[in-house]
């Protein structure tokens, strides 16, 4: 599965009492659906998931995809401490029809992370999972920080495709991708490059389904069945068909798809040093601030992508100071006052998270003026 591009890990909105908010998830993730953004990140890090009941944790999965469009692709954090309690998250988030499952690195018991652990870990889950996996290391708050060598035996596993590295190591990031370059998948992608998921593919032919069947009851109503569906579709099977060219195109309703060559996939998760993560190789970004600005974020990716390098770093200074202050230490709070000034809803955090002091809220004001959303 191709995940270049930008990925908001969403915050999960609660209400003054602390009580999920699941209106505002569908609203955000409705806007977020109107960017330029690849796909979107449920449960990560920023939803608090770890501040989340079980059912609360399934209960916001399941409101945040049925709120999304087809075409963003759709990560579920499904890391639990033990292998057991996160691949029965996961079965669930396969089950509702998510793209990719997101795994933070365990850590509880830290002196026993060792490599075979970890290895073990991984592979159990990789195994079992209906979903691709995207290995989570965010050290800044599990105290672990997984070290690039097991990273690079995993890629090798078929379904481990991604890891989110969000410990701001340059030299990891370059070191990750340079020891994955071994690692050669297929990918299916749209004819521009964009990705493709099972159910996106899923989501077209159910389209193009209702398409025919609409068209199929109107024609009845003026007794043109026929001459109705052959205009409406060519004699080749129905739904799905290949055009055996060099290009490959595979269509699927109205998606016309084909196969990418991608690898082990390196994403990063520090909006600061985004220009410089990509420029050593990564493919994309999960970023928190991504969440209050996805726009300013997409803007760095987009420029390196058309090869503007002075475009991205000039976005890169933009956002730097923000990023940093905002997401790296006021942490969930600011980033959910940030979304509330650039028009989602961020609202509280829960306890032990405390509100933002008015100083702190007009410090984010400052940072965030002219930081598009």
């Amino acid at each position: 599965m191709l995940l270049s591009g930008i990925f908001p890990p969403i915050t999960t909105p609660f209400y003054p009492d602390g009580e999920v908010y699941y209106k505002k998830i569908e609203s955000n993730v409705e806007r977020y659906s109107r960017t330029p953004v690849a796909g979107i990140v449920v449960l990560g890090s920023t939803g608090e998931a770890i501040l989340l009941s079980d059912q609360e944790r399934r209960d916001v999965l399941k409101t945040a995809l049925a709120a999304a469009v087809p075409n963003k692709v759709m990560i579920a954090g499904t890391g639990v401490e033990s292998a057991h309690e996160t691949l029965r998250l996961t079965e669930y988030a396969a089950k509702l029809g998510y793209d990719a499952a997101m795994v933070r690195t365990p850590h509880y018991y830290k002196m026993q992370m060792l490599p075979g652990n970890l290895l073990a870990f991984y592979r159990t889950v990789a195994d079992r999972s209906a979903l691709p996996i995207v290995i989570y290391n965010f050290p800044q708050a599990t105290g672990y920080d997984i070290p690039a060598e097991i990273v690079i035996e995993l890629a090798s596993h078929p379904n481990i495709v991604a890891i989110k590295e969000s410990n701001g190591n340059l030299d990891k990031v370059k070191a990750m991708v340079e020891g994955t370059r071994h690692v050669k998948r297929q990918a299916t992608v749209t004819e521009t490059f964009d990705a493709v998921t099972p159910r996106m593919l899923k989501a077209a032919a159910a389209e193009s389904e209702k398409q025919s069947r609409e068209l199929v009851s109107v024609a009845s109503l003026t007794g043109s069945v026929e001459s109705m569906e052959r205009r409406a579709f060519p004699p080749v099977n129905d739904v799905i068909a290949t055009q055996p060219s060099s290009s490959a195109v595979t269509v699927v309703g109205k998606l016309k798809t084909r196969q990418k060559e991608v690898g082990f996939q390196v994403m990063v998760g520090a909006a600061h040093q985004l220009e410089p993560s990509l420029g050593r190789g990564a493919v994309g970004a999960i970023l928190a601030l991504a969440c209050p600005a996805p726009m300013a974020c997409y803007e760095i990716y987009a420029a390196l992508k058309d090869g503007d390098n002075a475009l991205a770093h000039e976005k890169q200074e933009r956002v730097k100071l923000a990023a940093q202050r905002v997401v790296g230490e006021l942490g969930i709070p600011g980033v959910k006052y940030s979304m509330d000034l650039n028009g989602y809803y961020g609202g509280p955090s829960r306890l032990p998270l405390l509100p933002l002091s008015g100083d702190q809220k007009a410090e984010i004001e400052k940072l965030m003026t002219g930081i598009r959303s």
